[in-house]
C-alpha cells in the first residue's frame, strides 16, 4: 500500500499579513477620534431630545460662509458645491437642501423638462410659474432628479418650498386635498431617496402633515401671529426652524424659544448675515 505524503499547511507570506493589517487600520476609523458622520445621501436624523437645541443658518445668496456657528445649514443645492458640503460635513453639520417643488423658473437648469401644460400663472419667485401639482406623473421624474442632486452633493434632508400653491392663484383649481396628496407623495419620494423631508411654510396644513414630515421651516410666524400653528411639530419633538425679517431678537426670542423653536433674524436676501436667539 502506498503511503501518500502529508500535505504541508499553507503558510501565508508575512508581508501579506502585514499589508492586510495596515489596510484594515486605514479602513476602520479609530473609536473616539471624532463623531461618526452620517454617510452622504443617508437621511438626517433629528433626535427628539435635541429638538430645542439646534442652531441653524439659512443662506441662499452670496458666498457661502462655512464658519457660521450653526448645527444646521439650509442651502441651495445648485449653487452649493460638493466641496462645500464635504467641508461642512467634516464639522458634523446637518445639511438641508431647499427644493422648489411647486414652481419653476425659466432659468432653472431643468425648466424645459416640465411640460407646458403644467405651467400656471405667475409664481412666487421672479420669472417663475406655478406648477399643476395634480399632474404627479409629469412632475415626479423632474422632482426626483432634484432630490437626487441633493443626495449626490451630500445633503441628508430636503425642505420643500412653494408647497402651498393651493392657497394662491396658480391658474389651476387646486384645493386643500390636492396639496395634501402632493406633499405626502413628496415626503414619501424623499424618504425613498434617503432624504429627511421637511416643509417650508404651508402653515394651514402643518397639523395634518406633521406625521409625514420630520421638520418645518417657517418665515415670520411672530409677525403673522401664526406661531401656535407650528406646535404640532414642536410638541412631537420635531425641529421648527424659524426666521423673522423684522423686529429685534430681544422681543421675539422669548416667545419662540419658549415654544421650542430654533429662531434667527435675517435679511430677506438670505445672505450669510444672521442673529440667532440664545438656546434655552
Amino acid at each position: 500500500m502506498r503511503i501518500r505524503p502529508r500535505r504541508r499547511a499553507a503558510v501565508r507570506p508575512l508581508h501579506r499579513v502585514v499589508s492586510a493589517g495596515v489596510a484594515l487600520l486605514l479602513i476602520v476609523p479609530a473609536y473616539g477620534c471624532r463623531p461618526a458622520l452620517t454617510p452622504p445621501g443617508a437621511p438626517t436624523a433629528w433626535p427628539a431630545g435635541q429638538s430645542r437645541q439646534w442652531q441653524w443658518q439659512w443662506q441662499l445668496t452670496g458666498p457661502l460662509d462655512l464658519a457660521v456657528q450653526a448645527d444646521v445649514f439650509l442651502l441651495d443645492p445648485v449653487a452649493t458645491t460638493a466641496a462645500e458640503t464635504a467641508e461642512l460635513r467634516s464639522r458634523d453639520r446637518r445639511l438641508i437642501c431647499q427644493v422648489h417643488v411647486g414652481s419653476v423658473r425659466s432659468t432653472d437648469p431643468d425648466a424645459n423638462r416640465f411640460p407646458h401644460v403644467v405651467h400656471g400663472s405667475t409664481g412666487p419667485r421672479p420669472d417663475s410659474r406655478w406648477l399643476d401639482v395634480r399632474s404627479w406623473d409629469a412632475l415626479q421624474p423632474v422632482l426626483a432628479d432634484r432630490f437626487r442632486l441633493c443626495r449626490g452633493k451630500g445633503f441628508g434632508a430636503v425642505a420643500l418650498a412653494d408647497a402651498d400653491g393651493y392657497a394662491f392663484r396658480t391658474g389651476f383649481p387646486l384645493d386643500f386635498d390636492d396639496q395634501l396628496l402632493f406633499n405626502r407623495r413628496l415626503a414619501e419620494l424623499a424618504r425613498s431617496l434617503s432624504l429627511s423631508p421637511g416643509l417650508v411654510n404651508d402653515v394651514p396644513q402643518l397639523a395634518a402633515l406633521a406625521p409625514d414630515f420630520d421638520f418645518v421651516v417657517n418665515e415670520e410666524c411672530v409677525r403673522l401671529a401664526q406661531c401656535a400653528k407650528l406646535l404640532p411639530f414642536a410638541d412631537a419633538g420635531k425641529p421648527v426652524f424659524h426666521v423673522e425679517y423684522s423686529g429685534s431678537t430681544d422681543d421675539f426670542c422669548v416667545t419662540t424659544v419658549g415654544y421650542g423653536f430654533a429662531s434667527i433674524r435675517k435679511d430677506r436676501a438670505l445672505d450669510a448675515s444672521r442673529e440667532a436667539c440664545p438656546l434655552p
